[in-house]
């Protein structure tokens, strides 16, 4: 059922009564009359309306008053004003009081109809919008406590967090942590990777003097830098030969489905980058977008080399043996300047004694 409530506050004359009549006759519109401000009001705190034309005395104090009023009630209300004569000044004013249309002596009935029907529909999507977001507001509060149900039980020094945000974004990472774990876990080589990556990037991270916040940036996308792998098959993680181009083309897509899996959650902006360019190369060989030298971020750039070491110096389903130490060493060097960033490779260098 379409809206069709007019609240008209005029003073009773022939033209008011003309205009009623020609909205209920023609237009089908249910009209509610007022003749004072205060009536027209009270009418409207108590029933609404739709729509409301409204005939103020020019800048008359009570008649501005009554728009002020109306808004605070409803401030989506729509008011067409019905003036005796076109003055700028007057019309500038009430349009920057709220008012959304206007008519002048002697009525158009086309432009009214017109004008009447549009702030209707305007009235209605502003309903709509409102009713959507006080159920998105709802909806939000709800999941908001189930979460804070989930994250009670899962751990009780939750309980100490004094904002709900913190909740939720705590479940959220102890969530996709536990699944990025699950990943490595696929296959026993690759046990604990991302952690030990974590570990290795941090320290050259500090090494470097980037910030705490910076570090900790890094660390999380450390964690989560292979959650992409969650779409690469098993048969092709764990294969113990050489992969095949079809193959290898699949691998290189991890860190994009990892960054889209992460996106959602707006609150890890800094680290999904990361989670993305984790694979690209200094010199530009790298993945997936062939990002080159300063224009892939300091943070992937340090991952990239932690994620090297750690491979080289890790059994996997391809590679019985792990490199020594010192040969990681020696192909990281050799990779200074294509692979890797040199100022990454020389802060890593310092501290090889920590790893």
């Amino acid at each position: 059922m379409r809206s069709n409530r007019v609240l008209f506050i005029c003073d009773e004359n022939g033209i008011s009564r003309y205009l009623r009549e020609q909205l209920m006759i023609d237009g089908g519109y249910l009209v509610t009359f007022k003749e004072s401000p205060k009536e027209g009001l009270e009418e409207f705190r108590q029933n609404g309306s739709d729509l409301i034309i409204f005939k103020p005395h020019l800048l008359d104090v009570n008649s501005l008053k009554l728009i002020k009023d109306l808004k605070a009630i409803d401030p989506d209300c729509i008011i067409i004003a019905f003036l005796d004569e076109d003055r700028q000044e007057v019309i500038e004013h009430l349009f920057d009081l709220g008012i959304y249309d206007f008519i002048t002596k002697p009525v158009n009935l086309e432009k009214l109809f017109f004008s009447v029907r549009k702030g209707m529909d305007l009235h209605n999507l502003l309903l709509a919008n409102r009713r959507f977001t006080q159920g998105l507001k709802e909806g939000n509060m709800a999941l908001e406590k189930q979460n804070l149900m989930l994250v009670k039980r899962i751990e009780d020094s939750t309980r100490n967090l004094t904002r709900l945000y913190e909740d939720l974004r705590s479940t959220y990472m102890r969530t996709i942590k536990v699944l990025a774990q699950a990943i490595d876990a696929r296959d026993h080589y690759t046990h604990s990777h991302s952690e030990n990556v974590a570990k290795y990037a941090t320290i050259i991270a500090l090494e470097m003097g980037l910030s705490a916040k910076e570090v900790e940036v890094i660390h999380q996308a450390c964690e989560l830098h292979d959650l992409g792998k969650i779409g690469i098959e098993d048969s092709i993680l764990m294969k113990p030969s050489s992969l095949t181009d079809e193959e290898w083309l699949q691998v290189r897509k991890h860190p994009t489905i990892g960054a889209q899996i992460l996106e959602p959650l707006t609150f890890l902006n800094d680290v999904i980058d990361l989670v993305r360019q984790h694979h690209e190369h200094y010199d530009g060989g790298g993945y997936p977008e062939g990002r080159k030298g300063e224009d892939i971020l300091l943070g992937a750039r340090i991952i990239n080399l932690a994620d090297a070491y750690e491979a080289m110096c890790s059994a996997r389903s391809y590679r019985k043996n792990p490199f020594t130490k010192e040969e990681a060493l020696a192909e990281i060097k050799r990779n200074s300047g294509t692979q890797f960033d040199p100022l990454v490779v020389e802060a890593f260098l310092r501290t090889i004694g920590k790893l």
